[in-house]
This record gives C-alpha cells, structure tokens and sequence, in this order.
C-alpha cells in the first residue's frame, strides 16, 4: 500500500465506523415507527463509550435529518467524534461551485465549521470526476474539510479523481462502496486492491447487508419492506453461512454472526460502517473490531460465498 498522508492517516487507523443513513430516513428504513430519536441518540452513545468515534452521514439521508441529529448529538458530548458527510450530485448541481455550497448547508445543520471527510454520493454522467473533484479542492482550501472521498465510484472514475487531486497536491482518502461476505464484487474486480496501492481507504457500506448477515431473518421471516423481494433468493442460500459465522464466533469467546461478519471485512483491509438504529445494535456491531479471525477462518468464509450473486453493478 501506498504510504498515507498526514492528512489520510487518521481513516487508516480506525477499524470500524457507525453510519447514520437509518437516522431519520423514514422510507427505507422506517424512523418514527421501528426507532426513534430516543433510540438512535443512544445508538451514538454507546458507540462513542465503545471506541467507535468516526459516524459518517449525508445530506440526502432523511433530507438532512440525519445531520441534524448527528449535530445535536456531537453537541451534548465532550468526546471527540469523527465526521464524515456526502455531496449528492443532483441534476441542477453541475458545476463544482455547487461542492462548497453544498458542504456549507451540511456543516449548517450540524452546527460545525469543518467535517474531517467529505464525499462524492454517487457518480454521474452529467458532471466529470474531474469537475467534481475541482469542487471539493475548493472545499479544502475554504477549510470546510479536512480530506477528500468518494463514493461508488469504480476504478476507471476513481483514478480520474484521484489524478485530478493529485495535481493539487490532495490524496483521494477514501473509496466508500457496497461491500460485504455476500457482495463481493469490489474485492473481485480489483477494486480493493487498486485502493490499498494508492493508499485510499475503502470504506465499506451495507457491511451487514442490511440485516442477512445478523442471522435474524430467513425464508419464513423476511426483513421488512422492499429488502423482502430484493433478498429473496438469498435468504434461501444463506443458513450455511449463517452456521459457518456462528461456528467461527464460538472460537473466538462467542462473537455473534455479525460481529463475525464484519471482523471479515477488517480482516479484507477495509473499513465498515454498519448502521445502528438501536444501542442494542451500537453495542454488538462494535465487537466487530478489536480482534481478528485467522486466515484460515476468513478462507473458509471466502470459500462459503463465493457462489453468491453480487447485487453490486460493475462500473459506476
């Protein structure tokens, strides 16, 4: 791997974040009816008193809902917290002025001057990675944000980001992407090996791939709403896994299938961010980090899905 920067090395170090997409987001994942406010403040809480410090959000989660509450909460703490946040490019969004615009409304609606990481949501076709990232060299010189992401890109998009960064002397931190045990296309097409070359971070969304992983849900128990259908051919596939997880975690003192799942993802070279609606799930989802399956265990896990179809599309 390439060697960090001073100003990327801090995303090297951490083994496991808290993402805050389920934090007032009210059509997926259903705040006000299966958790609350009460419920996601003591989601942060038990993260931060559990040494997960780095919560990443963005302006289009719960129509910026979830930065309120992000803001309300790092105010009401003396710990320090790790922010990261997302530019969504909407189509009236196409020239890089729109970046640091955008960045000052989400650093408005957390009550904070700078966000320690600030990322491209999604490519688009209407606006280049390099008109992008000439928008978010904008954002660090007004001092909005401490390091530059982004997020779904594939490698083709990703090194033209990364190359115009570097003609301003800015390293592209990190790589946010779909990524775990049962969607593995980022580690298949050498994604994740480009990313640990360049020393950019990947950073790993739907760690838990929203709840199969956990082992809570089964051809007779579905997840609710649209994951249901989405996930209904691999619901059928996934108890040998689920076995597989729960073996692996009574070798190492009892760790949950989910705790098990996610050590998978540290063990890749990645960073998860697993969502936590509850302190209960705050609680579990940190005993992802802090240890480390052996290599044989991952090989084995490896071995288990490799079968499994990748929801991930190609290049993005």
């Amino acid at each position: 791997m390439a060697e960090a920067s001073i100003e990327t090395r801090f995303l090297h170090a951490i083994q496991i974040g808290l993402g805050a997409w389920q934090w007032g987001d009210r059509v997926i994942w259903g705040y006000g009816q299966t958790h609350t406010y009460k419920d996601v403040r003591e989601a942060f809480n038990v993260s931060l008193n559990l040494g997960v410090r780095f919560v990443d959000t963005a302006e289009i989660y719960g129509s910026g809902t979830s930065e309120r509450l992000l803001g309300q909460f790092i105010k009401e703490t003396d710990q320090p917290v790790l922010v990261a946040t997302k530019f969504f490019p909407w189509l009236w969004k196409l020239t890089k002025g729109f970046l640091p615009r955008a960045l000052k409304g989400s650093l408005e609606r957390m009550g904070l001057e700078s966000v320690d990481l600030y990322q491209i949501h999604w490519p688009s076709p209407l606006i280049s990675p390099e008109t992008m990232m000439e928008g978010m060299v904008e954002c660090v010189k007004q001092g909005l944000t401490r390091t530059v992401g982004v997020s779904n890109f594939g490698q083709k998009r990703m090194l033209r980001a990364y190359s115009t960064l570097a003609q301003h002397g800015i390293p592209l931190a990190s790589n946010q992407v779909h990524y775990s045990l049962l969607s593995r296309e980022v580690e298949k097409n050498g994604t994740l090996a480009r990313c640990k070359e360049l020393g950019i971070r990947l950073i790993a969304y739907s760690p838990l791939e929203k709840g199969l992983l956990t082992g809570k849900y089964s051809v007779e128990n579905p997840p609710p709403g649209v994951r249901a259908s989405r996930y209904a051919e691999m619901l059928i596939k996934i108890p040998p896994v689920i076995k597989l997880l729960q073996a692996i975690g009574q070798n190492h003192g009892g760790k949950t299938a989910s705790q098990v799942a996610l050590n998978w993802v540290i063990c890749k070279g990645a960073l998860p961010i697993p969502g936590a609606k509850n302190p209960q799930q705050a609680e579990v989802n940190a005993g992802g980090a802090g240890w480390q399956m052996t290599a044989d265990e991952v090989a084995k896990l490896d071995e288990a899905t490799d079968g499994f179809r990748d929801y991930s599309s190609g290049e993005k």
